[in-house]
């Protein structure tokens, strides 16, 4: 007969732990909602300061503000602008204005050429990403809304992948603008714009439709310069000639200003735009129009790019308190529990 098989003693299992209840805060968090999901995505992004604004507002002067204050660089967006040569009539920002400030896209192209909107969004989107990896705020500034509409919504909207913006508008009642243009005119003569016109005037040249030659003030000089190498025009004609030929410079000036204020009204049904009214400025002078400056245009706006600038530090400091609070109670209700 076969042994019988040893007794194993049998073994009695210990109780269960005890069950840890953790408070509300340490209970593992859902997953974020999508809003908040989609702000971090933004938050990976670049960031960029879009100055808009209507001829003679002031965008140039903004721009070198916003630069100085936040450590950025300049982006002209100004069609003209790009061209080389004639700073009087475009209304380049002087070297003496920049205050050190580096800008960007300024007498770029050759007067003659094309240069398209697709070539702004090409070179501007490259000027951008260099700012940017330099650790400086791209400022896209200038007149030509339709180029800063090529630049951030078109080629598959690729700046907007890469850069998140904030969009500022300097805008004043038209009246008071269409003045301040008429004066800015008369500034613009007694600085040489006549003189600097003439010295690039060819009379061979009869197409005023393309590269620098569009500059308003250009062509409605065109006649004027003709006459002076007429003998049977003498010089009370070729006066009334000047004063006709700068009224046509002023009058198609305000048209472009109207035109600007339509298309940047239609952009800010598109995009979240800052809109700051310096109407205030231009009805003062000297001291007390910088003061109005400072208080009415440079003031909101730098509280503005300062907002847009620190908003992602903000959330991530809300994040990171958040996480801290959590790991907190969860130590604590651990500790307590096993105390």
């Amino acid at each position: 007969m076969a042994p019988a098989a040893p007794a194993f003693p049998r073994l009695r299992m210990p109780p269960p732990p005890a069950i840890i209840t953790l408070p509300d805060a340490a209970v593992p968090v859902a997953p974020p909602p999508l809003s908040v999901v989609g702000r971090q995505r933004v938050a990976a992004k670049s960031k960029a300061v879009v100055v808009l604004g209507a001829t003679g507002t002031g965008k140039s002067r903004l721009a070198i503000d916003l630069a100085l204050r936040f450590g950025g660089e300049v982006i002209n967006s100004d069609k003209m602008q790009l061209y080389a040569g004639l700073d009087v009539a475009t209304n380049k920002v002087a070297p003496h204005e920049c205050a050190g400030v580096p800008h960007h896209l300024l007498g770029v192209a050759h007067p003659d050429a094309e240069f398209t909107a697709a070539d702004f969004r090409r070179e501007a989107a490259r000027a951008a990403a260099g700012v940017a990896a330099r650790g400086r705020v791209p400022i896209i500034a200038g007149g030509s809304n339709s180029y800063v509409e090529e630049l951030v919504e078109g080629g598959r909207r690729a700046f907007r992948e890469r850069f998140e913006c904030c969009f500022l508008w300097v805008d004043a009642q038209l009246p008071v603008l269409h003045d301040f243009v008429a004066r800015r005119v008369d500034e613009m003569c007694r600085r040489g714009l006549v003189e600097e016109v003439a010295a690039a005037f060819d009379p061979r040249r009869t197409d005023y439709s393309r590269g620098i030659w569009r500059a308003i003030g250009v062509p409605e000089l065109d006649a004027y310069l003709r006459s002076r190498g007429l003998e049977d025009v003498d010089d009370d004609e070729r006066a009334r000639m000047l004063a006709a030929a700068v009224d046509e410079i002023k009058a198609n000036t305000s048209r472009l200003a109207f035109r600007q204020r339509g298309k940047i009204q239609r952009l800010a049904r598109m995009w979240r735009v800052r809109r700051v009214d310096a109407t205030e400025v231009f009805l003062k002078r000297g001291h007390a129009a910088d003061e109005a400056w400072q208080r009415l245009v440079a003031a909101p706006c730098i509280d503005a790019v300062r907002s847009f600038l620190l908003e992602d530090q903000e959330y991530s400091s809300m994040v990171t308190a958040a996480k801290a609070s959590i790991f907190a109670s969860t130590a604590a209700a651990v500790a307590a529990a096993f105390a």
